[in-house]
Formats: C-alpha cells, structure tokens, sequence
C-alpha cells in the first residue's frame, strides 16, 4: 500500500528540483559537524515559515537509516495512537520506505499503538519532515505514528514502549517529535509561553512538560509526541537537550499581532 503525498505544491515545493534546493540550502548553511542523537523535535508548518528551523535542526545531526516519526493528529480521523501501515510514502524527492519490521515490534509490544490508515490519510505532520530525512539520507526508513491527546501516563507508557523496542534493534534509531509551538496569539504572549515549554524539554522534564502545557494554557500541537520522545530517550540514556533554533511566522509574514512558533530541538 502507497501513502500519496497531501501537501505538496501547499506546504513544500511540490517539484522535486525546487524541493532539493530548498533544503541543501538551508543544510548548506550548518558549519558544523553533525552528530548523532536520541531525537529530535522539529517544526511541521509551511517550510516557507517553518523551513529553516527545521532544516537547520536536521542540519545539525546524523540521520541513521531508521526513523520513528511521532506527530500529532490534526484531523480527528482514525486512532488515537495510530502506526502508519503502508509500505511506501511517496513525496517529490522519490518513496519512502516504511520499516515494517519496526511498526510490527512496536504494535506487538504496546496496549495503545494500533495499525490505522484513516489516521494517516490527510496528516501533514509526518510527511513535511520526509524530505528532510530523504535529503540527509537517501536509505532512510521509517515509522510513522500519529497521536491524538491522551493522559501523561499513556504517553509514558508509550515511550517506555518505543525504548524497549528500539534497545532491541541491531541498528539505531532516531525519534523524531512533528511539533510547532503556541499559536495564534502575539508575538510577546508567544515567546513567552514558548520559553515555558522549551524550557522544559530542555530540562528534560516531560511531565513537568505536559503539566506546564495545561497549566499555562500553551497551544503546543505536538506536546504528545514531545512527551512521549522525551520519556523514550531519557529511557534510551539521553541526558540533555540543545535547542538548535527558534524563530515565530511573524519574522515572516510582518504581521506580531499573531504568530506561530517554531522551535527546533535536538535531545542527546
């Protein structure tokens, strides 16, 4: 089964030459050396506003041939923590392979993971990070999971459940959380709110994360997978997190009256 691309040509270049030059350019301006990692959080919004955030994130770090890619579920369709059960996901730069061997440990090891198409079938948060991983490493393979809101202990759960599997692979695997961070409010109440939550994956503190989510009202669509990739690597032995970059739309479009944040974090 093909997974179609759903946001090419809308929230990425949809020719595969314009969509290469957009990100070995912004890969092009990393200086340093990249290094492998746990996970990583990354932007999902339109790569004209979000792009270089997340490129230069990836920039920053190696990407094995194995990926899990957490995202939230923007559409309300399928459940509530859904494995992608295709084979390949096309986008411009060429298909992607699903690691199936990964998605099946994953669904037989967890009480919540469940394979679902309808979960997957217009989500755009997966699929703007695959360039990226495709462009980095051509050999990539993924998992995709989507996840609706559930409790603090479920996501742990989850995590725990990505770690035992992962600890028991002969390769390695990155996480990566598809997150953009509060939204829709000014540019002061943004950076505000958002330095309350990086601060917390920082910290490495996903419950002090889920809890400050709540607490201060932050409109951080991804905090599920945030949570869950924190509670998975510090579970892998992860003892810190970087922040790569941070940047909101209004840098962008001019317009602070109301922005989305982007923050690009890298958890060692």
């Amino acid at each position: 089964m093909l997974r179609k691309p759903v946001v090419a040509g809308m929230f990425y270049p949809a020719g595969k030459n314009e969509l290469e030059r957009f990100i070995n350019q912004v890969y092009a301006t990393f200086a340093g050396e990249a290094v492998p990692c746990k996970g990583v959080i990354a932007p999902h919004a339109g790569y004209v506003y979000s792009g270089e955030v997340a490129g230069k994130t990836y920039a920053a770090i190696e990407v094995p041939d194995r990926v899990i890619v957490l995202s939230p579920n923007h559409t309300g369709l399928g459940r509530a923590a859904a494995v992608a059960p295709h084979a390949e996901w096309e986008t411009p730069l060429g298909n992607v392979q699903i690691d199936q061997d990964l998605a099946a440990a994953l669904v037989d090891a967890s009480d919540y993971l469940q394979f679902d198409d309808l979960a997957h079938a217009r989500e755009h948060a997966v699929e703007v990070q695959l360039p990226f991983l495709q462009v980095k490493n051509p050999s990539v393979r993924v998992v995709p999971i989507t996840m609706m809101y559930m409790s603090m202990e479920i996501a742990a759960d989850i995590g725990k459940t990505i770690a035992n599997v992962v600890r028991a692979q002969s390769s390695p695997v990155l996480l990566v959380a598809s997150s953009d961070m509060n939204h829709y409010e000014p540019q002061s109440v943004a950076n505000r709110k958002d330095k309350i939550a990086i601060d917390r994956v920082l910290n490495m503190d996903p419950a002090g994360l889920y809890r400050a989510i709540h607490e201060h009202n932050i409109s951080m669509c991804g905090y599920i997978p945030a949570v869950t990739l924190l509670n998975a690597a510090i579970d892998l032995g992860a003892g810190k997190a970087e922040l790569v970059d941070y940047r909101t739309s209004g840098e962008v479009s001019n317009d602070y009256s109301s922005v989305v944040g982007y923050a690009g974090i890298i958890v060692k």
